[in-house]
């Protein structure tokens, strides 16, 4: 694992990708802690992804994509 904070472009994207995340969550009436039982994790995961603190990884993007039913490129794209 990098111990060097990354780039300010990924910070950026990080954040745009988190509030497509909470979009599509709130247009699908769910609450962050109706969406973490649905993929499995803690509430302030999903926190902390939608505000861009936290990288989620590939499967758990995928996750939330099928529970959120968007495709994954919607959530991801630059």
């Amino acid at each position: 694992m990098p111990t060097e904070p990354p780039p300010e472009w990924v910070l950026t994207l990080r954040e745009v990708v988190g509030r497509r995340i909470r979009e599509a969550r709130l247009a699908a009436d769910l609450s962050q802690v109706a969406l973490a039982e649905l993929v499995g994790v803690d509430h302030k995961t999903v926190h902390r992804i939608e505000y861009g603190t936290r990288d989620p990884s590939l499967g758990l993007l995928l996750q939330l994509a099928r529970a959120l039913r968007v495709p994954l490129a919607d959530l991801v794209r630059e």
